[in-house]
């Protein structure tokens, strides 16, 4: 089968590839290399996936790459994913998760793809929710530019679905976590605290750390991705573990799956504008009617991003 995967050579998005290749698909990966890196996706290039440097709010690039490609299956991960640069640049941030999300869904529709399988956020939508775990169909009320961009980049993949017919679903993701997070970016507090573990440096939490985070392993969210694109689901499903786990007991689990020692006492610093308080995604929907539950429990999860660095 014909796939195409933005953002495809990032940490999510290269798992996907992956996981595709694996089980025999032809793979075009799009990605601007802002990010993501060539290196994510060297093994599916050696497979055969080929990858086309190009940016989703190129619209010639865009179309040039699916007409090339003609895929029936298309997944959506690039993005802007930092949630203090969408406060700070609100209109960087819709630029490349709406524009960027709407000329994805046009080069579909042209190309005539069969489905796409949009990437979302869980507790970026929600905001400081009082039903935890939070289900689907909870009040939206984002606290960042980020949470807004996203939730309109649903908008567009459901208006695709009414106008044009357009199959489409959108994941929204709890705090992923798992190989290829860059240990030294932003994206992730559990690729930042191993980094810190390794090099025996102390750790900064902001706020108190006792916020919770639902952080789920990144092969589930890819095995989430290939059970989303073969189904007839449509709106959003959530994709968590359906656990709070405060950032307090992330380093103890981590300490806990440590061979390289311990994580030093943290620095505590001011919580940070747009961050939520407390996350969990109710995984209901996708347990019922995707079939699909996560596996991989967190201090394992850890044990193997350890194990890689």
């Amino acid at each position: 089968m014909d796939c195409l995967v933005t953002g495809g050579a990032g940490f999510i998005g290269s798992h996907v590839v992956d996981a595709l290749i694996a089980r025999g698909d032809r793979v075009t990966i799009i990605d601007n290399l802002s990010s993501g890196r060539q290196a994510n996706v060297e093994q599916a290039l050696r497979a055969g996936a080929e990858l086309r440097v190009a940016d989703v709010t190129d619209t010639a690039a865009l179309a040039e790459v699916f007409a090339d490609a003609e895929p029936e299956l298309v997944f959506h991960l690039a993005a802007q994913i930092d949630v203090r640069r969408s406060v700070e640049q609100p209109d960087y941030d819709a630029t490349a998760n709406v524009l960027g999300t709407i000329r994805v869904l046009e080069a579909a529709r042209t190309t005539g793809s069969r489905r796409v399988v949009n990437t979302s956020t869980g507790g970026g939508l929600y905001g400081e929710a009082d039903l935890l775990p939070t289900p689907e169909d909870y009040q939206i009320r984002p606290l960042a530019p980020y949470g807004q961009s996203k939730y309109a980049a649903e908008g567009y993949c459901e208006l695709y679905a009414r106008l044009h017919g357009l199959s489409t679903v959108s994941l929204r993701y709890g705090n992923v976590y798992g190989p290829r997070q860059d240990i030294h970016g932003e994206a992730g507090v559990v690729a930042i605290f191993c980094g810190h573990l390794l090099d025996g440096r102390r750790p900064t939490v902001f706020g108190d750390g006792k916020q919770t985070r639902d952080w789920v392993d990144v092969s589930d969210v890819a095995n989430a991705n290939l059970l989303a694109a073969e189904s007839d689901l449509t709106g959003a499903i959530n994709i968590g573990h359906g656990q709070e786990t405060s950032v307090l007991e992330l380093i103890e689990a981590l300490n806990d799956a440590s061979d390289h020692g311990s994580l030093k006492d943290p620095e505590f610093a001011p919580e940070r504008p747009g961050e939520v308080r407390r996350s969990c995604l109710d995984v209901s929907r996708a347990r019922n009617e995707l079939g699909w539950t996560a596996q991989a429990q967190l201090r394992d999860g850890l044990r193997r991003i350890l194990a890689g660095l």
